[in-house]
């Protein structure tokens, strides 16, 4: 009896193991690049919810690249090799043209029902920037846009209205910075290092005068005059004291790292900075964080750049329909409402601007869709890593004064021109 209780157990046991064998021999393994700016934590919780819905697939992350041309780099080595190491990634609004017509990434109408999907409450400029030549090649993840942080307490105090204009944001600045007397204390604080921010720093005044830098099939309409003016008008910030001289060396952590240290009255930055001024053990501005509109140009008006990320497909990956799976639950309308109320991460669905729990969780998001409504898209061309390198570098030498605003306009549209025609 004992005998026969004991093979009884040892068959029970041989079966079990044998069934989790099979299920482990049957799970999918989907490697997902995200980078350090892409919020790796939250997307790791996305993951984990994802993992314990489908027990079949496991998700695993890889993380690396601190700035966004550095991950841009990365993907390009590997996509250039076809390694198919990597299922899904993250990559910027302005990539998927680009992408596509090198072949990376697959086209995913198969799993998320082609363009009409992106027309269902997505925002317009995610629509057109992930649809190439009638496919779609991308997924909305993560919204972004620059927003001008402000000082609250700073301005209540000496009595400054939020400027409208950046002729009256340098005013403002010059009142406030002599009257608070403080060394380390900046007006206006940009981000002018020759990295992606510094493509905005060229666009933004550009935008500002209601100028458009191309036009809807790609091709270059620069303004120069603007464009110069544009330019100029920094260097007045600089000469004015209201922007600090080596500005030719800030990156985008400098500009959050110097707000968040209440050493700037102004900062322009990405949504997801709020975040940080807001939570940081560090920060020297919590509850006194105000957000607006960009100003305009006189006689122009307001102006924004918009960033994101978006999901995209490995064209040279092996799991390609599990993979294709996970991104219908990553570009859903539950996860972007995660990542804005964990993250304070923009939305890339209208409709979670005015959701309850994501307004509870960040008040100003209620305020930040007109905003987002009416951003500008940096190119969106196949050739945009180029584009994106000529006018950011020479942004930050005209910013270091190496280069003339003319000299550097010129270049710009010398060089930016036999690529968009």
């Amino acid at each position: 009896m004992k005998k026969r209780y004991a093979l009884k157990l040892a068959v029970v046991a041989l079966a079990s193991t044998m069934a989790a064998g099979a299920v482990w021999a049957q799970q999918t393994t989907l490697r997902v690049f995200v980078g350090p700016n892409q919020r790796p934590d939250l997307q790791a919780k996305l993951f984990e919810q994802y993992n314990k819905a489908n027990p079949g697939v496991k998700v695993e992350i890889e993380t690396g690249g601190a700035t966004s041309e550095l991950q841009r780099q990365y993907l390009s080595t590997v996509l250039n090799a076809k390694d198919s190491a990597i299922d899904l990634f993250l990559i910027d609004i302005v990539n998927p043209a680009q992408y596509a017509s090198k072949g990376w990434i697959e086209p995913l109408d198969k799993y998320v029902g082609g363009p009409a999907a992106l027309r269902n409450d997505y925002l317009p400029v995610y629509q057109n920037a992930n649809v190439i030549g009638g496919k779609v090649y991308a997924m909305p993840s993560q919204g972004d846009a620059m927003f001008m942080y402000y000082r609250k307490d700073l301005l209540t105090k000496h009595g400054v209205a939020e400027p409208k204009t950046w002729d009256e944001l340098a005013a403002a600045a010059k009142k406030i910075m002599a009257a608070e007397n403080t060394p380390n204390l900046q007006g206006l604080s940009i981000q002018g290092a020759p990295i992606e921010g510094a493509v905005c720093t060229f666009l933004l005044p550009y935008w500002g005068q209601g100028k458009q830098f191309n036009d809807a099939a790609g091709k270059l309409t620069l303004d120069k005059a603007a464009a110069v003016k544009g330019l100029q008008s920094w260097l007045g910030m600089v000469d004015q004291g209201v922007i600090k001289k080596n500005v030719a060396e800030v990156t985008t952590p400098v500009t959050v790292n110097e707000f968040k240290a209440g050493q700037a009255v102004f900062a322009i930055n990405w949504g997801f900075a709020f975040d940080r001024f807001k939570d940081d053990a560090d920060s020297k501005v919590k509850g006194n964080v105000g957000v607006m509109p960009l100003p305009a140009m006189t006689g122009g008006k307001s102006a924004t750049c918009m960033g994101g990320w978006q999901w995209a497909m490995n064209a040279y990956g092996k799991n390609k329909d599990a993979a294709g799976k996970l991104i219908q639950f990553l570009s859903s309308k539950e996860a972007s409402a995660f990542i804005a109320r964990e993250g304070s991460i923009l939305p890339v669905f209208q409709s979670v601007y005015s959701d309850p729990a994501v307004n509870r969780a960040v008040p100003w998001f209620k305020d930040a869709l007109p905003v987002v409504l009416g951003a500008q898209s940096r190119p969106m061309v196949e050739d945009y890593g180029q584009v994106s390198d000529i006018i950011r570098t020479t942004t930050s030498a005209v910013l270091a004064r190496t280069k003339t605003p003319e000299a550097g306009v010129d270049e710009i549209a010398a060089r930016v021109g036999r690529l968009m025609r």
